[in-house]
């Protein structure tokens, strides 16, 4: 079956399952909803009721405001099942929810199925692997300002939504299929060859930002004048992990791009901790001095950083 999209592009249509619709989820289950796919989302019951019911609801300057609906479940229903299998289940739930939430995705279920983990951090693809099979999962990292304001409300706030997908195991015309999809539905997606360099490319930008707005409690315009020093030493020592890792190493492009940032721009990991949520510590500060520590880099800031957030409950 073929469908046309918002931007006039046919396409197969595809059968999504989307574990956590909350900010990053539900923006991709709704746009890809819209552009024809068929999309189930993974949630406890109350959730799954709103979203049957009601849809998910967008707001966005780049894509509209639009309502689409989609299907729901508690759990990925078996691919031999009487409402088949899915395409793609993608992975948009934090790190400190994530085993809970694969309860929803059991192995037995998925089938054909690629799993497309949306996470922070560099260590969750082995782990998927572990669970899944190695050339089931296909890691993509998303750069995005997207709430879930209320269940099914999702306000999407950047004027960009851009992907990138990789997964070295995993055949290049599924990692193109889904690349399409997504592209034809909104986000510019882009499949790359280079797993690690598409893991670490985020994590070398996303780990001091996270951390120090969070240490701090200030937003990134504070945190870029008032602790410069900090951030460039934790800046160019993460980017050494990352040419460790085989992962891109340019500080002074991270610091011109944080300077390009509005100034109350926050992290989520900030946010989590306004709002005394678990926050995602070990998947970024501590992922990032398991790497050093593995390569033999020295990140004394970086360590320093990550035990006083720990220190702090955090």
């Amino acid at each position: 079956m073929q469908t046309d999209t918002p931007a006039g592009v046919r396409q197969d249509t595809l059968t999504f399952a989307v574990l956590g619709p909350g900010g990053i989820g539900g923006l991709l289950a709704a746009l890809l909803s819209r552009a024809g796919h068929r999309v189930l989302c993974l949630a406890g019951d109350d959730t799954a009721r709103t979203l049957r019911e009601g849809g998910i609801h967008v707001r966005s300057g780049r894509f509209g405001e639009f309502t689409a609906k989609v299907d729901t479940a508690t759990e990925l229903p078996e691919a031999s099942g009487p409402l088949g299998g899915v395409d793609a289940v993608l992975v948009a739930v934090k790190h400190t929810n994530l085993d809970a939430a694969l309860e929803r995705v059991p192995a037995r279920a998925l089938g054909d199925a690629l799993v497309v983990p949306f996470l922070n951090g560099v260590e969750h693809p082995a782990a998927l692997r572990a669970r899944y099979g190695d050339d089931r999962v296909a890691p993509a990292v998303i750069r995005v300002e997207s709430t879930r304001t209320a269940p099914g409300v999702i306000e999407h706030a950047s004027p960009f939504a851009e992907i990138d997908l990789a997964g070295d195991p995993v055949p290049r015309e599924r990692l193109d299929a889904l690349a399409a999809a997504f592209t034809a539905a909104g986000p510019a997606t882009r499949a790359l060859p280079d797993e690690a360099a598409v893991l670490w490319a985020k994590m070398s930008f996303l780990a001091p930002f996270a951390l120090l707005t969070t240490l701090h409690g200030l937003p990134l315009g504070d945190v870029r004048t008032r602790h410069r020093d900090e951030l460039t030493a934790l800046v160019e020592e993460t980017a050494a992990v990352s040419l460790a890792c085989g992962g891109p190493a340019d500080p002074a492009q991270a610091l011109t791009r944080y300077d390009t940032f509005p100034p109350a721009t926050r992290s989520s990991m900030q946010r989590d901790a306004e709002a005394g949520r678990p926050l995602e510590l070990d998947a970024i500060g501590g992922a990032l001095l398991r790497a050093a520590e593995r390569h033999g880099v020295d990140v004394p800031v970086a360590t320093r950083v990550v035990r006083e957030l720990a220190a702090g409950g955090r």
